[in-house]
């Protein structure tokens, strides 16, 4: 099959340089044959960019889609408190349909902001669940077609947040191992233009796990050809937590346990000294930066400029929607061009470098080379954001808009050269009915006793 993407007056690449792009993307056997002044072949189907931004699709490397039902809780609490009183409260009322609705409605979100691969760390795994999760989750990005990796997350002990708060689901180190493996089994594709991966992905190692089974977990994701993942120093508690711990800061701490190089990327990194930003960028290791969700939550400012400067990898994410209520992609991005400008100065970053973070950053955290450009050879994964929105009029550069704007919203979508949204809709998915089962669990979790402990 042959696509054309025509009329392309406002356009980016996605590389660090910020190249523009203009004319015509025709797309054939799911990759981007030719870019240039292109006229459409005969019976070749042609989309519109006319009043459009064309860019490579979104990749958002960090997500709890299983909070999408979760959104305005606990709104005037720090992290801790956070966590205590909105997952690891509501995690044992999560039934296969409580997980099935909400990780709809924030694939759907993700979708229509200009996201075509989605990274889920899901850490919840309960022998009290009479399903498995991750099937539901690859079940749910395979019927809106996007791109998904499964950060296969879990704990072999919990944080104690205290009576009344449920304990928190727990693995054996070897349940663990043994999780990721069936789940790698049936998921993972290591091809360079994957449509489903699966990462080892332990919740928060310097909580979650005791420091001599950290080595074991490396090496065993290794030996599957799996990447590695994890939430890390997400506030300045976490540094004083392995500093008391364990007597360092947490990444020279897991450098030591074998936990940083190319195939690794990292949740939050909001705390990091200056070596610390060194130690990431010569290593490889990538963070998953997630501005909004840590500024709703007061945790800070991650150092993803100094990290970008330093040659280091800077990814864009949403996290989880249970902190951060405007779970899109296009709060992401305005999130970081303004929030690094506030505590830095305008030098800090331009939306042009906003904008690699979310396409070719992303894709590098997550070890897919095919996506995050629009050159030939590349997988067509490709986003026309509309600019008939009232708050993109008088915009002298239009191109601009996905970042500066903070509304990005898309008119088509393709992954691997598929329509995935069109005219603003994800086809087969009725949002009026998703806002209608949205209302029905939310209530539904509001009301649910707690269970019984196992």
């Amino acid at each position: 099959m042959s696509l054309l993407i025509a009329n392309i007056a406002h356009g980016w690449i996605g590389d660090a340089a910020g190249t523009r792009l203009t004319g015509a993307i025709r797309v054939a056997d799911g990759r981007i044959a030719e870019i240039g002044a292109l006229t459409p072949r005969p019976g070749e189907e042609v989309l519109d960019a006319t009043g459009c931004v064309v860019a490579p699709g979104l990749v958002n490397t960090h997500h709890h889609l299983f909070q999408s039902a979760l959104k305005g809780l606990a709104l005037n609490s720090a992290l801790d408190a956070w966590l205590e009183a909105v997952p690891y409260t509501y995690w044992p009322r999560l039934d296969e349909e409580a997980l099935r609705i909400s990780a709809r409605i924030g694939l759907a979100e993700l979708a229509l902001s200009g996201a075509t691969t989605v990274c889920d760390h899901h850490y919840v795994f309960s022998d009290r669940y009479d399903y498995d999760p991750a099937e539901v989750l690859f079940d749910e990005a395979r019927r809106l077609g996007l791109r998904f990796v499964l950060a296969r997350g879990g704990m072999a002990r919990g944080r104690d947040f205290g009576p009344g708060v449920p304990p928190a689901p727990t693995e054996s180190v070897a349940a663990f191992l043994d999780g990721i493996a069936r789940a790698a089994g049936r998921w993972h594709d290591p091809s360079e233009a994957a449509l489903t991966r699966v990462a080892c992905a332990p919740t928060t190692p310097n909580f979650n796990f005791a420091p001599d089974a950290l080595p074991e977990i490396a090496q065993e994701a290794r030996r599957l050809g799996l990447r590695l993942h994890a939430h890390l120093s997400e506030n300045t508690a976490y540094a004083a937590q392995t500093l008391r711990a364990f007597g360092q800061r947490p990444v020279p701490w897991l450098a030591d346990c074998g936990w940083l190089g190319e195939d690794v990327w990292f949740a939050h990194l909001v705390d990091l000294s200056p070596e610390e930003v060194a130690l990431l960028a010569e290593s490889g290791t990538a963070m998953a930066h997630c501005p909004q969700a840590n500024a709703r939550l007061g945790s800070g400012i991650a150092p993803a400029p100094a990290l970008h400067r330093a040659g280091g990898v800077v990814s864009l994410a949403v996290d989880g929607a249970g902190a951060n209520e405007a779970a899109d992609m296009g709060a992401a991005l305005y999130s970081a061009f303004t929030l690094h400008r506030a505590s830095q100065g305008v030098p800090a970053i331009d939306p042009a470098t906003a904008l690699h973070w979310a396409t070719m950053g992303g894709a590098r955290a997550l070890g897919l080379p095919a996506i995050g450009a629009l050159a030939p050879g590349m997988a067509a994964d490709i986003a026309l954001f509309d600019l008939s929105a009232p708050r993109n009029f008088g915009l002298h550069d239009p191109a601009t808009a996905p970042v500066v704007t903070g509304a990005a919203r898309v008119r088509h979508s393709l992954i691997g050269g598929r329509i995935v949204v069109r005219d603003g809709q994800l086809p087969g998915l009725d949002l009026g009915t998703l806002s209608e089962d949205a209302a029905r669990l939310t209530a539904r979790l509001a009301r649910a006793p707690e269970p019984e402990p196992a």
